[in-house]
């Protein structure tokens, strides 16, 4: 066929393309026309045929010319099918067929598209999976609409798999239509393009810039788009990737600001779609199919675009070259303003258009021939006999890569000199010689050659000069000047060696090179790829010739939360370190979702980070967890909790007060919606200070809560939202009956407003308006306390399952690359699907596979994954297990309770999008079979829990809540603490513990002075005749111990030293004591008419000042004593072993010691110093009733008794009353109020000093007038609270309340009598 037919051939079949494209519709509705099936045979090209009737032009869909399609000579990897479209095409699908009457056919392939017929690009599926599912007979047909239209010229199809029973067979057919464009090219240099804009050109609130880029540079300026003022938007290339860069202009330009930066390898000389989008407040910038939203510096508010620029352009202020490192060099295509085609003016000169320099409406683009180096198998082998004659070594290439190692070169020297190395090593460059195992010479230069970018690698060998350089020697070079001479005798091998049974003598103790290589250059010669590629030149395995496969798979960064992505060749990897994230893309959190849930692990008070969302995207917050109340309070601190003085000001009318949280607005709102309950406190105190003007005028002041900034409220604490009341309106005690407040009654005496903001939309409170603060008199003063909530909705959320057949279902679950399920269970069953959800092919599903497994399975695409994990322990024990599923684009993972996780990586070169569209099925499964029964729990996806009592109410089969949480949980009861079933949760009783604490574990201790005195008493007879020497022993019968428990800590230097007495209406007692040789002494006195018994310990040194703890434990006559860890010590005694008719128990100073023997009262008389700690007689704990219950307590306090944390192991002062455990308020004050001083310490000094003279004179002036006279005193101490100068409010009456983090239960707390 002659030159004119094949053009008119082309002509034909492009008109044959335009009408059947336009028939019945428009290109732009329908893009689906046959663009194969008209062209001439010279349109395909082959990489070989196996015969003339195997020639490529036979490969048509549905054709039976020839030998009814293609087929290569050989069946290999490296055959390929191309076609030529005649010019760029927009090509939507693909069709294949196996060779027609035959037994050929392919079973896979790779599809790539290329502009000018070199520097293929493959067409990839969900930006991974590379290759496409082909045929499983010669008929058939198979076709794939693509996901991403690809416009091209050439296509090119590349076999990778065929029928192993025949040969690889092709027909194919191609869909698409027409593509128009217009185009520019730029030089580099002073080529540039400006568009002026008129000033009647109508501005809309959305202004749109579209084009598309193709380059092989790195850097440059693409688009410049100025305003007045200088003010300038520009989008430049740097290092490959986009940078939406800001500039202030003027006289002085200031450094451009990055707003945002996106994408990456964009200088891969193929085109790239970006789209600047600016609406009202923000920008969306669009590089191909990724979006990255930024907001609009303030400076844009009111910015009219004057100037577009591209290019090489000057700013339309100075006329000076706007900044940029290079001028960009490439072609852009239909640049689109607002719809408006810029470079269709350009092309026709209008006068808004100005060109510069070397400008081209075409595109012209260098051919440079790449080769890709893909995993062990890949090598290239040339011939070195030219380079050898010169007597030297010059060899050149380009390289571009990931990985931080891998083999660039080796050959050998002549005259068997040794063996030539250039390798990359922590991605420097490195020359290494070696000759009979002996390094003879190293080198190395460059660093972070791992980059992506590409860089020049030479080696030059001259003269006696050997030397290596990195992009031109600007990345470094090394020198050397070697005594043997360095040349090539024989091939050359670049990236890696032949397999070992052909390695022709090539050697390679390092990685393989898995990159792209471009210029080679051997002895200042180009190497021509493409004979390579046609085998008419040197040798090679598994490379993709002519094209470079580099990707970057950290852009956009499929690692979550913050996340750094860092990558080889292959694979990528996140690092989540300080991210409070984890898994293979840092998607779960590490943190729990709530204070309640901290509590449930058996935590105690203390900060925590809590994760609202779990993987979701609001931040984790760190906040205050009180677990010291039956409710696990979150608390959640602002800036100004203090007691604030307010007063008049001159010209100032009203007091505004911001309070800023330490958390996040996200994270505020959703930790106050997950809650059950929240509250906040708000004090007024006022003299002459009008607050809400009750009841019918303007209030005064007021305050803004709930989201955002907040919404204007005029309620105050205690009362109800609109109510325009304080607390005492709505109670009815207000000062002045006539107003609801009692601020409002505009007294001279101090007054207050007090009470708690407990309605969860009103909060937190965001500000404070203060109005009645001017007139002369007027004083006042507020206070804003912390946030504080309790309750967890999602934790508890549960839902019971009675039968098999009963499900709940939800919307479809959208985890298209990164799904996390995380929930608890509880069965007796022994196997049933906790949840599913159906696609057309893919499902995910979890399930309890038998009593003793757990079972996640899925399908993206790939076919079923599974990961199990199995567990040591019965499942079906009906308490809760923990279940946490996590599937990403890396890999699989599941998790049950501790047990370590199980993980199933996914495959590198696959689906991985997982694409749902049935409901999701909890419980159960669509088909109503394997369905679950018993409890689930707290079930949430991707962070988002699904109310399931919600669902369960209107769902038969299924009934919200699960109650039963001790047997789970019991366990973290300690110290005797009894676990009680709440509706949702648990709780400890520590009625019968020495301890006290949310799970019975803090330890209840307090200082003794030789003073002090704690005396228990037992219950009284039922009658008793004081002077009767015979009781009947009924009285006592209730009081008669035949063994008793008794267990206590100590710290003291004190011996002798009396521990603990207790004592019987009979004359009996039983004394712990420590004697004068610092050893354990138990008295027993079980018989009035005998002598006590003395048990004597071994264990020396009880008064070293250290905290020791004892158990005694008896039964009848046999006794055994237990100190700290020391071994038990056993003893008998001698009398009948009741205990009769007790009496009292004291600890301390025994002040009746009438009937103690004398050398027992002398020590009794002594009292005792020290610490005493979770003292337990049988069922009672004396000193914890002492300390936390005295007014409903059968005890005596008499001296000074401090409570303390002295019974701690980690207490490191022990006698120190100040050992007490607070948080730090680290607010301050806001507004020019100042805090107030707390006045409770002057006016506690007094009462303290007025009790010292009254205990005094009752103690010498009587006798003994009373039995008991007792009061009790509590001093809080404050950490870290602004102070104020006393000055300021002398008169004040109101203390500045104590933080509310602190535990209250552990203050110091002081009695006296």
């Amino acid at each position: 066929m002659d030159l004119g037919t094949k053009r008119v051939a082309g002509i034909i079949a492009r008109v044959a393309l335009l009408l059947s494209c336009s028939y019945g519709t428009t290109g732009e509705e329908a893009c689906d026309s046959p663009l194969v099936s008209n062209l001439p045979p010279s349109s395909f090209r082959s990489s070989s045929q196996l015969s003339s009737s195997h020639a490529p032009g036979f490969a048509k869909l549905n054709r039976r010319e020839g030998a009814g399609g293609w087929s290569p000579l050989t069946s290999d990897r490296y055959q390929w099918l191309e076609v030529d479209l005649g010019e760029r095409t927009r090509i939507t699908a693909v069709a294949t067929q196996g060779r027609y009457g035959s037994s050929d056919w392919q079973t896979s392939y790779l599809l790539m598209f290329s502009d000018t017929g070199h520097n293929w690009k493959q067409y990839r599926q969900e930006d991974s999976r590379g290759f496409f599912p082909g045929n499983s007979n010669a008929d058939s047909v198979v076709q794939y609409k693509l996901q991403q239209p690809a416009i091209a010229r050439f296509l090119r199809l590349i076999p990778l798999d065929w029928n192993p029973s025949g040969r690889i067979g092709l027909r194919l057919e191609t869909y698409g239509c027409p593509y128009t464009s217009d185009v520019v090219s730029f030089d580099g240099g002073s080529s540039g393009l400006v568009f002026r804009f008129s000033p009647g050109l109508r501005r809309t609130s959305r202004e749109v810039v579209s084009l598309k880029f193709k380059t092989v540079r790195n850097a440059g300026t693409l688009l410049h788009a100025e305003g007045e003022g200088g003010l300038s938007l520009s989008l430049e290339l740097e290092r490959g990737k986009l940078q939406l860069l800001f500039r202030q202009g003027g006289t002085s330009p200031s450094e451009p600001r990055r707003l945002a930066s996106l994408g990456s390898l964009l200088d891969d000389q193929h085109w790239h779609h970006v789209v600047l989008e600016r609406r009202s407040s923000h920008l969306n910038l669009t590089v191909d199919k990724h979006t990255e939203r930024v907001q609009i510096p303030a400076e844009f508010n009111h910015w009219d675009i004057k100037q577009l620029g591209l290019g090489a352009v000057q700013s339309l202020w100075s006329q000076k070259p706007v900044i940029s490192k290079r001028s960009f060099h490439g072609c852009l295509e239909n640049l689109l303003y607002n719809g408006l085609n810029l470079l269709e003016r350009a092309k026709h000169n209008d006068q808004q258009v100005t060109l510069m320099g070397n400008v081209t409406f075409s595109c012209t683009e260098p051919v440079s021939v790449a080769v890709t180096f893909h995993g062990p198998q890949s090598f290239l082998q040339l011939p070195g006999a030219a380079a050898s004659s010169s007597g030297g070594v010059a060899v050149g290439l380009q390289l571009r890569t990931w990985n931080k190692a891998g083999l660039l070169l080796t050959f050998d020297l002549p005259q068997h000199g040794g063996v030539v190395w250039l390798y990359l090593s922590e991605a420097r460059l490195r020359l290494q010689i070696h000759k009979a195992g002996r390094v003879l010479l190293e080198l190395s230069a460059g660093s972070a050659l791992n980059d992506g970018q590409w860089h020049s690698v030479e080696l030059n060998s001259r003269g006696g000069r050997l030397t290596i350089a990195v992009d031109k020697g600007e990345g470094g070079s090394a020198h050397a000047s070697p005594s043997f001479p360095v040349a090539i005798e024989s091939d050359l091998f670049f990236g890696g060696c032949p397999a070992e049974g052909d390695s022709q003598g090539c050697r390679n103790p390092f990685n393989v090179f898995q990159g792209c290589m471009r210029l080679l250059t051997v002895e200042n010669q180009n190497v021509d790829l493409i004979m390579v590629q046609q085998k008419q030149l040197g040798n090679y395995s598994n490379l993709q010739i002519d094209m470079c496969g580099i990707i970057d798979r950290c852009s956009p960064s499929r690692c979550e939360h913050g996340g750094r992505c860092s990558q080889s060749w292959t694979v990528f990897h996140c690092n989540c370190s300080d991210s409070g994230y984890s898994g293979a893309t840092c998607h779960s959190s590490v943190y729990q979702q709530s204070c309640e849930a901290y509590k449930h692990n058996g935590n105690t008070s203390g900060h925590f980070y809590i994760d609202v969302d779990g993987s979701g995207p609001i931040k984790p917050q760190l906040v205050y967890c009180n677990m010291t109340e039956e409710n696990t309070w979150m608390v959640i601190q602002h800036n100004n909790t203090d007691l604030t003085r307010v007063r008049p000001s001159p010209g100032v009318n009203q007091h505004l007060v911001h309070f800023a949280y330490s958390t996040e607005e996200q994270q505020l709102s959703a930790a106050i919606s997950q809650s059950e309950h929240c509250e906040q406190e708000l004090f007024y105190h006022c003299r002459k200070s009008r607050l809400l003007n009750t009841p019918e005028g303007t209030p005064f002041s007021w305050w803004l809560g709930g989201p955002g900034s907040g919404r204007i409220q005029t309620y105050w604490g205690g009362a109800q939202p609109g109510s325009q009341q304080c607390a005492c309106g709505l109670q009815g005690d207000c000062v002045d009956p006539q107003h609801y407040c009692n601020c409002d009654a505009d007294r001279t005496e101090w007054a207050e407003d007090s009470g708690l903001l407990v309605h969860k939309e009103s909060l937190p409170v965001r500000s404070l308006v203060l109005g009645d603060i001017q007139r002369p008199g007027s004083e006042a003063a507020y206070r804003v306390g912390p946030l504080r909530c309790h309750g967890d909705k999602n934790f508890w959320n549960a839902a019971f399952f009675d039968k098999e057949t009963s499900y709940l279902h939800f919307p479809t679950f959208h985890g298209e690359l990164s799904a996390d399920i995380s929930f608890l269970f509880k069965t007796t069953a022994s196997s049933g699907v906790f949840l599913e959800n159906l696609g057309i092919k893919d499902f995910i599903r979890i399930e309890l596979s038998s009593s003793t497994q757990v079972l996640f399975s899925f399908d993206v695409g790939n076919g079923p994954l599974e990961v199990r994990v199995d567990s040591s322990i019965p499942l079906n024990d009906n308490r809760w297990h923990r279940v946490r599923a996590e599937r990403n684009v890396k890999e699989a993972s599941l998790r049950l309770d501790e047990l370590p996780a199980a993980t199933q990586e996914a495959p590198a070169d696959g689906h991985f999008h997982l694409q749902l569209n049935s409901q999701l099925f909890i419980g159960g499964t669509a088909s109503r079979q394997k369905g679950f029964r018993g409890c689930i729990r707290s079930l949430q996806l991707n962070g988002v829990t699904l109310d399931l009592e919600e669902r369960a109410k209107i769902t038969p089969g299924v009934r919200p809540g699960c109650p039963g949480h001790c047997s789970s949980y019991g366990s973290l009861c300690q110290n005797q603490g009894r676990c009680v079933e709440r509706a949702n949760g648990f709780q400890c009783d520590c009625g019968l513990s020495a301890y006290t604490g949310v799970f019975c574990h803090t330890e209840v201790s307090a200082i003794f002075k030789s003073g002090t005195s704690v005396s228990y008493t037992f219950k009284e007879p039922y009658e008793l005749i004081r002077n009767s020497s015979t009781l009947p022993s009924s009285i006592y019968s209730d009081m008669t111990l035949r063994g008793e428990n008794v267990s206590l800590s100590f710290r003291t230097n004190q011996s002798p030293a009396l521990l603990l007495y207790i004592s019987s209406y009979y004359r009996e007692y039983l004394a712990l004591l420590i004697n004068k040789h610092d050893k354990l002494e138990v008295r027993y006195k079980l018989d009035s008419s005998r002598d006590a018994e003395v048990l004597r310990s071994r264990v020396r040194s009880l008064a070293n000042g250290q905290l020791h703890t004892v158990s005694i434990r008896r039964l009848t006559d046999s006794v055994s004593v237990q100190i700290d860890q020391n071994p038990r010590e056993d003893f008998n005694l001698t009398s009948d072993g009741e205990f009769n008719a007790i009496k009292s128990l004291v600890l301390g100073r025994v002040q009746e010691s009438d009937e103690l023997d004398p050398d027992l009262a002398r020590l009794a008389a002594l009292g005792f110093t020290g610490c005493l700690s979770v003292v337990h007689f049988n069922s009672i704990s004396p000193l914890k009733a002492a300390l936390l219950h005295p007014d409903t307590s059968p005890v005596v306090i008499t001296g000074p008794l401090v409570q303390s944390n002295c019974g701690s192991p980690a207490s490191a002062n022990p006698y120190a009353a100040e050992n007490t455990h607070h948080l730090s308020d680290q607010s301050g004050s806001v507004g020019s109020g100042q805090p107030l001083v707390n006045a409770i310490r002057t006016d506690s000094a007094l009462i303290g000093g007025v009790i010292a003279v009254v205990i005094f004179v009752l103690v010498t002036g009587l006798a003994i007038t009373a039995r008991f006279l007792y009061r009790r005193k509590e001093t809080y101490r404050n950490q870290d609270v602004k102070g104020v100068k006393q000055e300021d409010s002398p008169d004040f009456p109101f203390n500045n309340q104590t933080d509310s983090q602190t535990v209250s239960s552990e203050n110091r707390k002081e009695y006296f009598i």
